[in-house]
């Protein structure tokens, strides 16, 4: 059998979170259970079908008392939910898939964003009709080891040397630099937050999606857990996701609501700019195979992104099928 075929047979097996019987899903219990979610970062546009989904009640429906926390360290929370300080964290496929290759047991549950968010920015009279320009000129990352990869395999694909382009870590202060001219173009900002702030201020963005030129497509933010929980907590966590779901597709219905749900929770957001990363990213937030249901992880997609991580030496090894379960998502994880 093709393994990229038997990725996601092997998953069931390994988790054993396959039920016999008709496909119904557990829609509620009798009291609240508590369960603890760390973002990936501080609340956001990205995060806009969670809070829609805890301020409209989905989750006190569905039996839970969902407590979400925003990290002080963006680094921090596949660490904390591998110490049991947390039940699930919003992370990145590349970060988890990183962190699998050293020995953290964390399993990615569903897919928050489907798609790279991940990008090359330059703006203004900047020249960068393809990644090709940017021979001859200095790049700035955050300082990723991925994204110097993402680089050299973008440049490759448009015929570039590598070696005749600069790259220098600016950190976070991706637009900053980009603004004040220290780099001629950046990679790692993201097109629906970074390049959409870049656009309402005038500042004429060039973007270049990482997908769209060489690097292959993975899910950009993730919900994970650890792989013991996955099973242990499985109709728990089931019900978490439904509830997930139905929050985004009430955000796909009504974004101004669920901007409202986000500006409650962090209301130092500027309104403006948070619905038009909404509007922008709510195609991202879904399957574009309208027969998946919502958090699906594609495992070809997954198990090409590890073959690339792999061959650029970022792991030792590819992904093992226990890297993601589709399983605990709506209406999956049952024999027919």
């Amino acid at each position: 059998m093709n393994r990229l075929l038997a990725f996601p047979l092997a998953l069931m097996a390994t988790l054993g979170l396959a039920a016999c019987g008709e496909k119904e899903d557990p829609t509620g219990a009798p009291g609240k259970e508590r369960i603890t979610l760390l973002l990936d970062f501080f609340p956001n546009a990205d995060h806009a079908g969670i809070y829609q989904a805890l301020e409209s009640g989905e989750f006190e429906r569905a039996g839970l008392d969902v407590r979400i926390e925003a990290p002080a360290d963006p680094s921090a929370p596949l660490k904390l939910l591998q110490a049991g300080k947390a039940d699930l964290a919003i992370s990145y496929e590349p970060e988890l898939l990183l962190a699998r290759d050293k020995g953290a047991d964390v399993v990615s549950i569903g897919a928050l964003v489907q798609k790279p968010l991940t990008s090359i920015i330059a703006i203004g009279k900047t020249k960068l009709d393809s990644p090709a320009d940017l021979e001859g000129h200095t790049v700035g990352t955050a300082g990723i080891p991925y994204q110097s990869a993402y680089l050299k395999t973008i440049l490759r694909e448009a015929g570039a040397d590598p070696a005749r382009v600069k790259e220098v870590d600016v950190g976070f202060d991706l637009s900053p630099a980009l603004i004040s001219k220290r780099v001629y173009a950046t990679l790692g900002a993201f097109w629906n937050y970074e390049g959409i702030a870049l656009e309402r201020k005038k500042r004429d963005p060039t973007i270049i999606r990482v997908d769209e030129a060489g690097v292959p497509t993975y899910n950009e933010l993730i919900i994970v857990t650890r792989t013991e929980a996955a099973r242990d907590k499985a109709a728990t966590f089931r019900r978490f996701l439904q509830a997930l779901a139905r929050g985004h597709e009430a955000l796909r219905e009504n974004p101004d609501a669920g901007v409202t749900a986000l500006l409650k929770a962090n209301p130092e957001l500027e309104r403006g700019l948070q619905a038009a990363v909404v509007e922008a990213t709510l195609p991202v937030f879904f399957p574009s195979d309208e027969d998946r249901p919502w958090g699906w992880q594609e495992p070809r997609e997954w198990r090409a992104y590890s073959e690339w991580m792999y061959d650029n030496e970022l792991i030792k090894q590819p992904a093992s099928p226990g890297a993601l379960t589709n399983d605990l998502l709506p209406g999956q994880g049952f024999e027919e």
